[in-house]
């Protein structure tokens, strides 16, 4: 493998990283490890159906780029990739617009972006597609000749397979994966909920060698937990005074979104302070909720209820010098979480279902090993499967979310340092650099073992040799705008 090619529905310009999210900053990361490109959505909505590609290059590293039409904004994005995709595969059934006829222009985008792609792929690249809003991809490039491995890997919950079928195209979807080499998620949990998928939407059937065998092809599923770089976050001057009087700080910052429990914290929080009389004026929770999505139904209502919730609790609690809830409907600087995350006693974490949620690896990242503060995380986030060190609560279950929260802010140092530096031990163990490293690797392998079972085109036997697969002819020319993003 001479390049990696990245591929997700959004792309950040790598000066613009730092200010990233989670996900984005993970993939950057990932890339910065390699020669390559980073090819996606840049954000922009244009009126017209021949977009112009736009590179920008740094170094060895490019972003290709290209907008979308006001059409596939609304259909594409807003609607299957985010009122259907997302509901569903966080076992929200409720929410979803199955009736709204989105999924054609769902594919309609797939199809666009592979051609688009298809020229810039080189024989020996290896292929990195990333999110839900992609999953038809790799079908649609195989339609280019593209035989290079390509993987894909799956940032949010895969909800039980019960739910997915209940997509109207869950089987083209199931298609559309199988054309895949490698599909990587969060937790063992996905992995099981996805060959159950794939079981029941298309006869997939698990084979000795723990491959998928689905739609006349093989695939590997694997557990690939996301981390981030502690580095990042290490290296804090601001200093907690475990003795003074001052407020305690519970910090939360989650995307405005239905999935991340956050009407439960609420609420959990206002009972907190009706059975802990004691705690009131001592604690208070700030709670970062930037917007997302919000032309969508479901986000209004959820930013409207949380309003409600927080002016509720701090009308009842709140006193002139003191308000129990600071709701604050904006991002957080990247460069100032650092210091946010250190001076908090208490970080509190509670999706409702999550795919990893890297703020709980960050916090905990970001503590001082002698006074450490304590994260609280729910059992439903991807993260709790690593991190069970935390306090672990149910946010379905408003007592466990009281008892969690007086557990952390009563919690002896001692405890605090013994959790915090198991907590720390993961989190460095697997971080992004580990994450990045394992998920390429295994990307390679499986192309390998799929190239050696199909008679070889001219365009990939150069990567076929370097995968260690003799080839029978020569790989044909390069297609010359490959050139604009070569290494």
């Amino acid at each position: 493998m001479t390049r990696l090619a990245m591929v997700s529905n959004r792309v950040i310009d790598f000066s613009a990283a730092s200010q990233a999210g989670g996900v984005s900053v993970a993939i950057y990361d990932a890339l910065a490890r390699h020669n390559g490109f980073w090819f996606g959505w840049n954000g922009q909505v244009e009126d017209t159906e021949t977009p112009e590609m736009m590179v920008s290059r740094d170094g060895e590293h490019a972003t290709v780029t290209m907008p979308l039409t006001a059409a596939d904004y609304n259909d594409f994005y807003l609607g299957y990739s985010n009122s259907v995709l997302w509901p569903v595969f966080h076992n929200r059934l409720d929410l979803a617009q199955f009736e709204a006829g989105y999924y054609s222009r769902y594919v309609a985008v797939n199809k666009k972006f592979a051609a688009h792609l298809a020229p810039l792929i080189e024989p020996n690249d290896a292929i990195w597609i990333h999110d839900y809003h992609l999953f038809p991809l790799a079908l649609e490039l195989r339609k280019h000749g593209i035989e290079n491995p390509i993987g894909f890997f799956l940032h949010i919950p895969v909800g039980p397979a019960q739910a997915l079928i209940a997509i109207p195209e869950h089987r083209e979807i199931a298609r559309a994966l199988s054309a895949y080499d490698l599909v990587g998620v969060q937790t063992h949990r996905d992995v099981r909920n996805l060959i159950d998928f794939l079981q029941q939407s298309v006869f997939g059937r698990l084979l000795p060698s723990g491959r998928i065998r689905a739609c006349d092809a093989e695939l590997d599923i694997g557990c690939f937990p996301v981390g981030i770089d502690p580095n990042d976050f290490s290296d804090s001057r601001v200093v907690r005074d475990s003795e003074s009087p001052e407020t305690s700080r519970i910090i939360g910052i989650d995307r405005l979104d239905y999935t991340k429990g956050l009407p439960q914290k609420f609420r959990a929080f206002g009972k907190f302070l009706e059975v802990f009389p004691e705690h009131r004026r001592r604690i208070v929770l700030s709670q970062f909720a930037p917007p997302t999505r919000e032309s969508v139904e479901a986000y209004a209502d959820i930013r409207a209820e949380l309003e409600a919730l927080s002016g509720a609790i701090n009308g009842r609690y709140g006193e002139l010098d003191w308000v129990p809830i600071n709701y604050i409907h904006r991002p957080m600087p990247r460069h100032e979480l650092r210091d946010v995350y250190r001076s908090s006693r208490v970080c509190w974490v509670t999706p409702l279902m999550d795919g990893m949620n890297l703020v709980s690896k960050e916090y905990v990242a970001s503590q001082d090993p002698a006074d450490p503060g304590v994260l609280i995380l729910s059992k439903f986030a991807g993260a709790a499967e690593q991190l069970h060190d935390a306090v672990l609560v149910n946010p379905y279950d408003p007592n466990d979310m009281v008892q969690g929260l007086r557990q952390a802010l009563e919690m002896p140092v001692d405890e605090r340092v013994a959790r915090h530096e198991k907590l720390a031990s993961v989190v460095c163990k697997s971080d992004s650099k580990a994450w990045g490293k394992t998920y390429i690797s295994a990307l390679v392998k499986a192309g390998r073992r799929r190239i050696g079972k199909e008679q070889p085109s001219a365009r990939v036997t150069e990567a076929m040799k370097r995968l260690g697969v003799e080839p029978k002819k020569k790989a044909g020319s390069k297609k010359s705008v490959a050139a604009h993003v070569g290494g």
